[in-house]
């Protein structure tokens, strides 16, 4: 079992990073692999071996916890690794745990690959199961998540503004890339896509 890894990003593709660990490159699937195009040096990928029949693969995230929800998460029928991975690059951890204990149906059916049954089933499997996750005042009810189409343009590009910004992208950069996704139809989408989104058309020029 490989639980993390440790190297250099030396490729990136739409679905998949490749981490150089000691002249060794390991092809890792990841939520959003954009948010390491401006890595340098060494980073530690947090791992999750998955065996099949037909293949070996590797799923990787930037934290423990992204790493342990996502293995709660498959642990849900209807829920394969693609399907958790596409829930975590369609909403921060934080939400998505908030959302189950706040048995919020109508934000776990916006996340990708999630119908209303496997929304209802992710509820009542992993409800008590996340204990330790996430922000404690989400968890408690007391912050109330804000469902995707409910945040406007310049509020959900402000904070993905923001943490573009902390990637290294300069103002110029960002105020180009922003006229290119809000005229494809970014109205109303979340942080974390118009994160992924914009990073998408920065690492493509």
């Amino acid at each position: 079992m490989i639980d993390f890894l440790r190297g250099q990003v030396v490729h990136l593709e739409s679905e998949y990073i490749v981490l150089d660990v000691q002249g060794v490159g390991y092809r890792v699937f990841c939520p959003n692999p954009y948010a390491f195009a401006k890595t340098e040096g060494t980073v530690t990928v947090y791992t999750h071996h998955h065996v099949r029949d037909d293949a070996i693969l590797l799923f990787g995230f930037p934290s423990r916890e992204e790493q342990k929800l996502f293995r709660k998460l498959i642990e849900v029928s209807g829920i394969g690794p693609r399907v958790a991975l596409g829930i975590l690059g369609g909403g921060s951890p934080d939400h998505v745990v908030s959302a189950i204990y706040q048995e919020n149906v109508s934000f776990l059916v916006k996340l990708p690959g999630i119908g209303k049954k496997t929304a209802q089933r992710m509820i009542l499997d992993l409800k008590d199961k996340l204990e330790g996750f996430g922000n404690a005042t989400m968890m408690t009810g007391l912050f109330a998540i804000q469902e995707p189409e409910a945040e406007n343009d310049g509020s959900a590009w402000s904070e993905a503004r923001e943490g573009l910004k902390a990637l290294g992208y300069t103002d110029s950069e960002l105020d180009k890339v922003w006229l290119k996704i809000k005229d494809s139809g970014a109205s109303g989408e979340s942080v974390d896509v118009l994160m992924k989104r914009a990073l998408q058309q920065l690492f493509a020029g």
